[in-house]
């Protein structure tokens, strides 16, 4: 919001000659020019406020200025061409608040937006989708990040890229030395490196699991509990998707107190209702 000083300075810049006989014009109390151009700011301030940009708590001290004001709205008029709608911009503004700074400016994205569309050949509607799901993608540099992702992936026989979901969006936000990680540690517990990177293909999941936490518990209990190996991994790399306490365990120690041994596919996949009906 102006300060008074800025107020008087506009108004001395714009405001017409007064005529000393005009009874009309002595008897103003605010300049047209000053009224409108300051129920404009808080329309704009309130528009900002409704799309989740500017927080309603914010206090009047911290509102931007109306420069700033001005850049943040044509922010938000480019992103919409881009075809984000109105309840889209208040994820966008808590994940990346930088785009609705004073330093930003689109150029900044448009190499993401061209990225999509070309190599990745998602449509408008994709393209949103995906940075819906993780917004972090705009602030990704397209030559030494996203396009080398995305070759990676594909390699691997990773497909459908374009189609807005959680994990794609966060696939394509991953740099190569992380899905390197998951290779090198599926080649640790026995995989060649074809194997490994066949595993990812067909469980790409996997590069957002934690080795420490997840993947190296898992394979651990696989083989000392389970006395089972790196070929169950290699015909059902689903295992690392499931749940170790709540899944794997709980269905491993019921089918030992019945003496049963099945493929880790029907042990794992079936409904609790159906396996536990089945070993009864």
């Amino acid at each position: 919001m102006l300060h008074s000083t800025n107020f008087h300075t506009l108004f001395c810049s714009i405001s017409p000659l007064k005529n000393p006989n005009s009874s009309h014009s002595s008897s103003s109390p605010h300049p047209p020019h000053l009224l409108k151009f300051r129920t404009s700011h808080r329309e704009n301030l309130r528009y900002l406020k409704t799309l989740g940009v500017i927080s309603p708590e914010a206090k009047l001290h911290k509102y931007p200025s109306p420069e700033t004001l001005s850049q943040i709205l044509s922010t938000v008029n480019y992103l919409k061409s881009k075809g984000f709608s109105d309840p889209d911009f208040s994820r966008l503004a808590y994940l990346c608040p930088n785009l609705f700074s004073p330093n930003f400016s689109p150029n900044d994205v448009e190499p993401v937006f061209d990225f999509l569309a070309t190599d990745l050949s998602a449509s408008a509607e994709q393209s949103c989708g995906l940075l819906l799901k993780c917004p972090h993608i705009l602030e990704s540099d397209v030559e030494f990040c996203l396009k080398p992702t995305l070759v990676y992936l594909r390699k691997l026989g990773v497909e459908n890229l374009n189609t807005p979901t959680t994990l794609n969006a966060h696939l394509l936000n991953t740099r190569v030395e992380k899905f390197e990680e998951k290779i090198r540690f599926l080649r640790r517990i026995g995989l060649t490196y074809e194997e490994a990177a066949k595993v990812c293909g067909r469980l790409p999941a996997i590069f957002g699991y934690s080795i420490v936490n997840n993947l190296g518990p898992k394979f651990e209990y696989l083989v000392r509990e389970m006395k089972m190996g790196v070929e169950e991994v290699k015909g059902f790399p689903q295992y690392f998707a499931f749940s170790l306490e709540k899944r794997i365990v709980p269905r491993h120690l019921h089918l030992k107190e019945r003496n049963v041994e099945v493929p880790l596919n029907r042990m794992l996949l079936w409904s609790d209702r159906r396996f536990y009906a089945k070993w009864k």
